[in-house]
């Protein structure tokens, strides 16, 4: 929660304020993203706004300016005409998915609107265009590109953007459009940009990882909406060619597939949300332990000291050292830790029936609705520097059986579970120690284990250097920060001195996680880098 209020401050600052969000004249400016930054931002507010239940001081603002600012087709930017522009397509994704949101939301009559203006006037009319979408190396101006994109060649009526691929961001609003206010004519254009998108060999085309993870994030969405798991198997490919040849050693990103050249937090967030949501559809429990690792080394690395996000470089083909590559992308990645912090919160726990799951750890209360019985629950934790998990039944009029599934990873051994200091009976399935317990108010559940930690091998195996190897604790990759680059024991032990501090058994070398709280020493300007790829010798 901490991260998402620190974010949430940052999106109320002066450059989040509506005058700066919105040009004076947006139908007639030049702006190359239109949609794209008021989108994002008003995603970030509006979903920031419900998993905190704080009041936002420039959202309301933000709705009500926004018919002054669209032109008179309904839309942000330039009227399309003979040219599609994707960029334009892309950015309207993000202020779809923010409308739909707040719609959800709110369900203001007037929301409704704006978003069925996007569908017919901006969308619905490239219809039989994205088919055609240029998905060749060879129409493209390649290995171009700075960290906010820009509007490169025109090819079979599409501008083209350095962001290859974002046609298909646009993607990701269309479907949750599509879910509110389904239509035959909408979801035969969601069809041909899945087919198309499908069609796309991201490696040769050096596909965005951002647009491609939001792709698939809308396809999954798309599976779900129509009750089938149809494009599971493509999805599921897909994420695995990412995870083998366009993350880093942080489990952060390469911005393009085969261009390891700075990592994007927009698609880090994206990756961690997709992760989540493969694991709802399969159960497999590799994508729990991704989505952790994902979170604590790589979002829990780029949240900056003001709570935006910035940008690292890519620990693995090259370097070995991680460092700071820009302090803040204020101009995108900053409003997509909304959205990413926000589902934490909302991530933290899931309800089946009867059946209580909690997927990762954290401090937190909740009330659930279980056989038409209010409970509420407490958590106190310190994982994952701490071995430990306490809940407390807080509120709960009249006794109860409950289900309950508590993670257990790979990386934990020895769990035990107590109620009221006596031993419960469970059963490791999936990922999950899982007990069924009749509670009542006061009880107290414990949960306790130890966590493995040590070395492990490289998890981009197609361009990190062979030959290195990383050092965990438990969920948290450590790493060191001296004067010079070392080398590692064969047999590395690893001690832990303090939350954050460990060291390597027998020698004189101290570690710290690779995870922060927000530190203001990670940022460009104290020459910040920490090694986190090691060789190995012999004792």
């Amino acid at each position: 929660m901490q991260r998402a209020m620190r974010n949430f401050d940052r999106l109320e600052t002066d450059i989040y304020h509506p005058e700066n969000v919105f040009p004076v004249r947006h139908h007639v400016s030049s702006a190359s993203w239109p949609g794209d930054k008021e989108g994002r931002v008003m995603l970030a507010l509006v979903l920031e706004t419900q998993a905190t239940h704080r009041t936002p001081l420039y959202l309301e603002e933000m709705i009500r300016i926004l018919p002054e600012k669209l032109n008179e087709k309904g839309y942000l930017g330039n009227i399309q005409q003979d040219t599609i522009d994707e960029q334009q397509l892309s950015g309207h994704g993000w202020l779809l998915r923010a409308l739909c949101e707040y719609y959800l939301w709110k369900e203001t009559p007037e929301v409704k609107t704006y978003i069925e203006n996007i569908i017919n006037n901006l969308a619905l009319p490239t219809k039989n265009h994205h088919k055609n979408y240029p998905i060749s190396p060879d129409e493209r101006i390649g290995d171009t590109g700075g960290m906010s994109g820009s509007s490169l060649n025109i090819v079979n009526n599409w501008k083209l953007s350095s962001d290859v691929g974002c046609d298909f961001i646009f993607m990701d609003g269309l479907v949750q459009a599509y879910s509110l206010f389904p239509s035959e004519e909408l979801k035969a254009l969601i069809d041909e940009m899945i087919t198309r998108f499908l069609e796309m060999d991201l490696v040769v085309i050096k596909a965005q990882t951002h647009a491609t993870l939001t792709a698939l994030r809308a396809a999954m969405r798309y599976d779900v909406i129509n009750g089938n798991k149809e494009l599971l198997p493509e999805i599921e490919k897909r994420y695995k060619l990412y995870k083998e040849q366009a993350i880093t050693e942080n489990y952060e990103n390469y911005n393009w597939f085969e261009r390891p050249e700075w990592t994007e937090p927009c698609a880090i967030i994206d990756a961690w949300l997709l992760v989540i949501q493969l694991w709802q559809q399969t159960q497999d429990p590799v994508y729990l332990e991704d989505a952790q690792h994902i979170y604590y080394n790589a979002i829990g690395h780029t949240q900056r000291s003001n709570g935006g996000f910035g940008c690292d470089n890519c620990v693995g083909p090259v370097e070995n050292s991680l460092s700071v590559a820009l302090d803040e992308a204020y101009w995108c990645c900053t409003m997509r830790g909304g959205e990413g912090l926000s589902m934490a919160v909302r991530y933290s726990y899931f309800v089946h029936g009867d059946t209580i799951i909690i997927p990762s750890f954290n401090s937190s209360s909740v009330t659930f609705h279980i056989k038409d019985t209010s409970l509420k629950i407490g958590q106190k934790t310190e994982y994952p520097f701490g071995n430990k998990v306490l809940l407390s039944i807080d509120s709960l009029k009249t006794s109860l059986k409950i289900n309950l599934k508590l993670f257990a990873p790979s990386w934990i051994n020895n769990p035990v579970i107590l109620k009221n200091n006596k031993p419960v009976r469970y059963k490791i399935e999936n990922g999950f120690a899982i007990c069924s317990i009749p509670v009542q108010e006061g009880d107290s559940i414990e949960y306790s284990f130890s966590m493995d930690s040590g070395v492990q091998g490289l998890v981009n195996t197609h361009h990190s250097k062979h030959g290195y190897a990383r050092l965990f604790y438990g969920p948290l990759l450590l790493g060191y920060k001296g004067d010079s680059e070392i080398s590692i024991p064969e047999n590395t032990k690893i001690v832990k001195l303090s939350d954050n501090d460990f060291m390597i058994e027998g020698k004189n070398i101290y570690l710290s996680t690779v995870y922060h709280l927000m530190d203001a020493k990670v940022c460009a300007s104290s020459e910040y880098r920490k090694q986190i790829l090691f060789t190995q010798k012999p004792e």
